[in-house]
């Protein structure tokens, strides 16, 4: 048994009285990510740990008092997939039972995206399951990045913010300088987006054929 335990982080702090301030939690997939956003809020990362067993379960706990306060869970499902996301669950289910006001997820990479329909007989919207599930174990709000797909929002009954990281990397590519750039879309379902950056760094833009 493994346990990863996150003690709060004292950092200076702005001028707010403490129940103003968001509380703000890493999962496994984002402390680093959690670390850079509290230090930008003058906040504390929240105390938790994750528990891990040599069967491959895990087990979450909050180390702090979450009742009656907007909590922020910042937990990517990147790999390994299964074992964050199913953390994810945990977490939101943890913050409801403690008797939180609001439980916000801020999932930057969301897992199964790409499973956004039903393209042949016999398969699961792997997108509208994780979706489902989210909603079900307590979340009040998603917030991502980038969804593969907009209409994924459509999957939930909550609100969704899918925030979009273009200006950000088409500033990063500009300050690198690169000589006769071309921006690569993989297939044609990416081609909008891929010419939207292209118009923005001012390149040539390819389409691959898978």
């Amino acid at each position: 048994m493994s346990v990863l335990r996150r003690p709060r982080v004292f950092l200076r702090r702005r001028h707010r009285s403490d129940d103003e301030d968001p509380l703000v939690f890493a999962g496994s997939g984002s402390p680093r990510l959690t670390a850079a956003i509290c230090r930008e809020l003058g906040i504390e990362v929240g105390a938790s740990e994750v528990v891990r067993f040599s069967e491959g379960t895990l087990f979450v706990r909050v180390l702090e008092n979450v009742r009656g306060r907007s909590v922020y869970l910042v937990q990517s499902t990147v790999f390994p997939t299964n074992a964050n996301f199913m953390e994810l669950l945990f977490w939101i289910d943890a913050f409801s039972r403690a008797s939180a006001d609001s439980v916000t997820v801020i999932v930057p990479y969301f897992s199964y995206a790409k499973g956004d329909k039903k393209d042949e007989p016999r398969v699961s919207i792997r997108a509208r399951v994780c979706a489902d599930a989210i909603e079900a174990a307590g979340a009040d709000r998603v917030v991502t990045l980038d969804l593969h797909a907009p209409q994924i929002q459509g999957f939930f009954r909550i609100p969704v913010d899918d925030l979009y990281a273009m200006p950000y990397l088409c500033a990063t590519i500009k300050r690198a300088n690169l000589q006769d750039p071309v921006v690569v879309s993989p297939d044609a379902g990416f081609a909008k987006r891929a010419r939207r950056f292209a118009q923005r760094l001012g390149a040539p833009l390819a389409i691959a054929d898978k």
